[in-house]
């Protein structure tokens, strides 16, 4: 097991959230997280990278109790998880090689050991030949695949992502989601995705989480969740 949630709460403004959240998450699944907007699936993401902390309950990454009781123990650039944003959150006067850097600089690895890193995940994401580029100069697609690639070249064992395909066409959402899974496969690394796409979680996903209200309704493999929706 990598991911343990224990009967996680979250509230804003006195406003429940996430209500006694509990999930345990297996290493190398796809875990998708399916609902509608509001249901907390964005912020569940956001506990677990370590942004906000919950109010209550306890969340164990990799046998490390990483927040406890409304209180974070592990800082996010110390916990192994790699996120891309639904907005993917690209810096707009940085390259692509310098967005992808910015982590590797966060966690402070030597500047030879970065280009090593960056040169092999843009070769797998197939972007080398855009590695100059700025963010304003890629299509939708691209940034996509670039956001994807600063996720994953800190080597995370956990890689998040909040439903980073919404803006793009149905075609290419497919061609994404393809090679997003090509990856996953690639690196044996457990991903854990939201979206509210039923169509998207069902060729995605090995198990889905079905959320409502802050609450899970369902768990389940593809052809259970279909059976039961």
């Amino acid at each position: 097991m990598i991911v343990k949630v224990e009967n996680v709460s979250k509230a804003y403004y006195k406003i429940p959230v996430i209500r006694e959240m509990s999930l345990d998450i297996e290493r190398g699944e796809r875990i998708v997280i399916l609902g509608p907007s509001g249901c907390g699936k964005t912020t569940f993401l956001r506990m677990i990278a370590g942004f906000i902390p919950p109010d209550k309950g306890r969340l164990v990454i990799d046998g490390q109790t990483v927040a406890d009781n409304g209180k974070s123990i592990i800082a996010p650039e110390s916990r192994q998880v790699g996120m891309v944003f639904q907005d993917l959150a690209l810096w707009p006067h940085m390259t692509s090689y310098k967005n992808i850097e910015f982590g590797l600089k966060a966690k402070r690895i030597p500047k030879t050991e970065r280009k090593g890193r960056i040169d092999t995940i843009l070769e797998k994401i197939q972007m080398v030949q855009f590695k100059n580029a700025y963010p304003g100069e890629l299509s939708g697609g691209q940034q996509q695949r670039i956001a994807l690639a600063r996720a994953l070249v800190t080597h995370p064992k956990i890689l998040l992502m909040d439903e980073p395909l919404s803006s793009l066409d149905a075609d290419l959402r497919q061609v994404l989601l393809r090679e997003i899974l090509r990856l996953q496969e690639e690196l044996a690394i457990t991903m854990i995705y939201v979206t509210h796409d039923r169509e998207e979680a069902f060729s995605l996903a090995t198990r889905i989480v079905v959320m409502k209200e802050g609450k899970i309704q369902k768990t389940g493999t593809v052809s259970q969740i279909k059976e039961w929706l």
